[in-house]
């Protein structure tokens, strides 16, 4: 099953283009909007097993919001891949990897313009997002998929200047800014995927790869990432967790790489789509 944020409709696609809406087909049971869709998520499942055949709604991408448009918390994982770690200059995590969070305001759709903050050094970094579709605490790792409604891309991008300022890094601002957590195109669920733990991923800017790994790779994967973190948080359904990058960002080349204002970022998993951002400068006061 596909789901899709249509102009802040809950909408089951049929197509990449065209759906059901969830609110209309269920008389009014599930939706309007997917954040309570989320809140009622295996009552949905259990109705979306047999939904009305002919689609009634038709888009375009430009409608799309995130996935996930009102998540009580957005977390995300930092060096969660070997290669990634290593390029960064740091030891591969033997335990869970480092935490933080990208904040709610920093939240878009699949297909956003980003504005490059000025004397900014803007970092690409493609990562599988998990929907949780289930509160989750104190979860077993055989159990965490359980608890996930599905998955889509996320774009963690990161302002390095603002990140590496100070005595110690400053994650969580300089991955926040406006657009900087655009999430999409849809969600998908589990059931959807040929192995929902090892997918394909990667990004280009405008045309050369960047970044190209599989989630496979991952140290933590989803599961045992859920598992990890839910002794000490609790998940609530639509929350975001951003599960790490693979390596070839911008930071770990030689020279270094940045976005600049006019290009083309594009994202993409196996199984889910793809993403695009455009970047532009920042005006001057």
């Amino acid at each position: 099953m596909k789901l899709a944020n249509v102009d802040g409709r809950a909408v089951l696609l049929t197509a990449d283009d065209t759906g059901i809406d969830v609110e209309t087909a269920s008389g009014g049971k599930f939706g309007p909007d997917l954040a309570s869709v989320y809140e009622d998520w295996d009552g949905f499942r259990a109705w979306a097993e047999q939904p009305p055949a002919e689609p009634d709604v038709v888009f375009t991408r430009a409608q799309l919001g995130s996935p996930s448009p009102a998540p009580r918390q957005i977390v995300a994982i930092g060096l969660n891949y070997d290669a990634h770690a290593a390029e960064s200059g740091f030891a591969a995590p033997d335990g869970l990897p480092p935490t933080f969070t990208k904040f709610v305001s920093s939240l878009t759709g699949p297909d956003a313009e980003v504005v490059l903050p000025a004397d900014g050094n803007v970092d690409w970094e493609v990562e599988l997002v998990a929907v949780i579709g289930r509160t989750a605490t104190r979860v077993a790792e055989s159990d965490a998929w359980d608890h996930v409604a599905g998955v889509t891309i996320g774009q963690d991008l990161s302002e390095r200047v603002a990140q590496l300022a100070g005595p110690a890094p400053q994650f969580s601002l300089g991955k926040s800014f406006p657009n900087f957590a655009p999430v999409g195109p849809w969600l998908v669920t589990p059931d959807e995927l040929a192995d929902r733990d090892d997918l394909a991923l990667g990004c280009a800017v405008d045309g050369e790869t960047m970044q190209d790994g599989r989630t496979g790779q991952l140290i933590f994967p989803v599961a045992r990432l859920i598992s990890a973190l839910s002794r000490t948080i609790t998940l609530y359904p639509g929350d975001l967790l951003f599960t790490g990058t693979p390596a070839g960002v911008g930071m770990g080349r030689t020279p270094q790489r940045f976005l600049r204002a006019g290009e083309h970022l594009v994202s993409r998993i196996e199984g889910i789509g793809e993403m695009h951002q455009t970047f532009v400068a920042a005006q001057e006061n």
